[in-house]
Formats: structure tokens, C-alpha cells, sequence
């Protein structure tokens, strides 16, 4: 009696924990249908100038933060957007037109800063093990806030300040965006994301070689 009863509390406890740890490693949480949350994205830019005769171009970091919002339109299908400043940062050694000397190499770095709402669909997958997959195709849209350029020429690197170029920088930038990463559930109302995107635009930043600005993020936010 006292084994078969040793027995029967030993099966009931077995059964009880792998129930638990299924329920744990599962997750049974839905998804909501609407999730607000903030973001904070380090990115690395750079310029594009097409057919324009460029000595180099150089990558530099920037950053951007601000409002994500998600709304759920189907099950595991969401339209994604938001509001973001974006600050991006790029470097450029070009020859003076009309010119190929060395001599007559301007050195430009610029700064740019955007107001940017970005558009799309997110793919999530079912969230298992505490966390979802997703992937995100859009575009996103932006109005220069202000826009820097620092210049040096002559053959010598000479430091200067830096000036605005806002008559030569446009207006608005657009950019087509994918991304992907993984969403971490911390409670039942709060994940954290984690991802990378990449943002490659397509109308030009300034006027002069009419570059095209391109970046790549990493997207580190809070979901509620």
C-alpha cells in the first residue's frame, strides 16, 4: 500500500510539472491586437552617388529614437508605423567638377536629421519559448529637420565648422525598409525587440551629385 501510494503521488507530480513547464515554454499569451511601445536604434550610413566621379565614401554612425505602434489586422499580421527622429551620418571625398586632381578633392561630411513616420506590414510568427519571430517590409517617409555638411578641400584636410546646407539639402527623404528580429516576453503586457533592419533610400539627400543616403540599424525597443 505505502509503494503503490509512493507511486501514484510520484505520477501525479511528474504529470504536474511537464503541464507547468509546457505552460512556460509555450506561453499561452495572444497576442494583443494593438501594442504602443518606444525604440532606440544605432545605425551605421552611408552614401550612394551613382554615375558621380567619387574619390570615396565613408560609413558613420548615427541613431535614431522615438513611438512604434503595431495594429494586428489578422492573426499574426500587423500594419506597422510610428514616429521617429533619425539622425544619419555620412562622409564623401569627391573631385570639384570638372576635375580629377588630387589637389581639387573636396572632403565633405554631413549630418543629417529626419522627422520620420515608417510603413509597413510585420509577419509575427506564434510565440513559443517566451518569444516570436518577425519579419517587416515597408517604407519610410521623412522631413528634414536640419541637415550640416563640414568641408575641406585643396589637397590639405583643413578642419571647419560646420555649415548648414539646408539650400542644398531636399526636403524629404524616402527610403524602402526590411527588417527582422524577435520580440522577448517579459510580462503579459511588455516585450522587449530586438532586430535589424535595413533601409536603403531612394531620392537624394542633397543637390550636389544628388546622393542617395542608405543605413543599416539595429532596433532595440519597449512593447506595452
Amino acid at each position: 500500500m505505502p509503494i503503490r501510494r509512493f507511486l501514484l503521488l510520484t505520477l501525479l507530480f511528474i504529470v504536474t510539472s511537464r503541464l507547468r513547464a509546457q505552460d512556460y515554454y509555450e506561453s499561452k499569451y495572444e497576442n494583443k491586437p494593438i501594442s504602443l511601445g518606444i525604440v532606440f536604434s544605432p545605425n551605421v550610413s552611408w552614401l550612394r552617388y551613382g554615375d558621380v566621379d567619387v574619390e570615396a565614401s565613408k560609413a558613420k554612425i548615427g541613431y535614431s529614437y522615438g513611438l512604434l505602434a503595431d495594429f494586428a489586422f489578422a492573426e499574426n499580421y500587423y500594419f506597422s508605423t510610428g514616429l521617429l527622429i533619425n539622425e544619419t551620418r555620412a562622409a564623401s571625398r569627391t573631385y570639384l567638377p570638372g576635375t580629377n586632381d588630387i589637389n581639387t578633392i573636396q572632403f565633405n561630411d554631413f549630418k543629417f536629421q529626419y522627422a520620420e513616420i515608417p510603413f509597413g506590414v510585420k509577419l509575427k510568427s506564434t510565440q513559443r519559448y517566451y518569444r516570436s519571430y518577425y519579419g517587416q517590409f515597408g517604407f519610410t517617409a521623412g522631413i528634414k529637420l536640419s541637415s550640416n555638411r563640414e568641408i575641406a578641400s585643396g589637397g590639405v584636410v583643413s578642419k571647419e565648422d560646420y555649415r548648414e546646407v539646408d539650400a542644398d539639402a531636399d526636403l524629404f527623404r524616402l527610403g524602402l525598409q526590411i527588417g527582422g528580429g524577435v520580440e522577448w516576453l517579459l510580462d503579459h503586457n511588455l516585450r522587449l525587440l530586438t532586430g535589424l533592419s535595413f533601409n536603403n533610400g531612394f531620392t537624394s539627400v542633397v543637390k550636389d551629385g544628388s546622393p542617395k543616403s542608405t543605413y543599416i540599424a539595429f532596433n532595440l525597443g519597449i512593447l506595452f
